[in-house]
């Protein structure tokens, strides 16, 4: 049975080449499926299915009608630092986009790299601190945030 909601993502006229790379940064990741589909009214486009740990995206190559922006963003949670600084360093394409452990990568699309930790100190810490310090931050870094939790609590 095919997945109810499958993310689609409108890229110009790279999808097989944006594929390919998220393919290689992702583990347990896939090309499902790839083709050229001729005549359409943006001429000839390409159609792609990538799956990212189970999960099905699809991204087509039409031409540069749509741009990404912000508002849709992909979060990856990390249980490591190490795990972070790997997808960080992966998928930063734009250094000016880079804030609070969001980014933007090659194509325009925004990612959010995240250690799990964060939601848990936030959730925590009634000072703010470890969101404060998390604003401050382009990559998270989670001896940060611990550091910051660690002097709300002496407080």
């Amino acid at each position: 049975m095919p997945q109810k909601i499958t993310p689609f993502l409108w890229f110009d006229y790279n999808a097989k080449e944006a594929a390919e790379f998220y393919v290689s940064v992702f583990k347990d990741a896939k090309i499902k499926s790839s083709s050229i589909i001729r005549s359409s009214p943006s001429g000839d486009v390409e159609y792609v299915i990538i799956e990212l740990f189970g999960q099905e995206y699809a991204l087509l190559g039409a031409g540069p009608l749509f741009k990404f922006n912000e508002a849709i963003s992909f979060l990856v949670n990390c249980k490591t630092q190490e795990e972070v600084d790997y997808y960080w360093e992966k998928l930063s394409a734009d250094s000016k986009a880079e804030r609070c452990g969001w980014l933007k990568d090659k194509y325009g699309v925004s990612w959010q790299i995240v250690p799990r930790v964060l939601t848990e100190l936030i959730s925590k810490d009634k000072s703010g601190r470890v969101t404060q310090a998390m604003l401050t931050m382009k990559k998270i870094d989670i001896k940060k945030l611990e550091q910051a939790y660690n002097e709300a609590i002496q407080k």
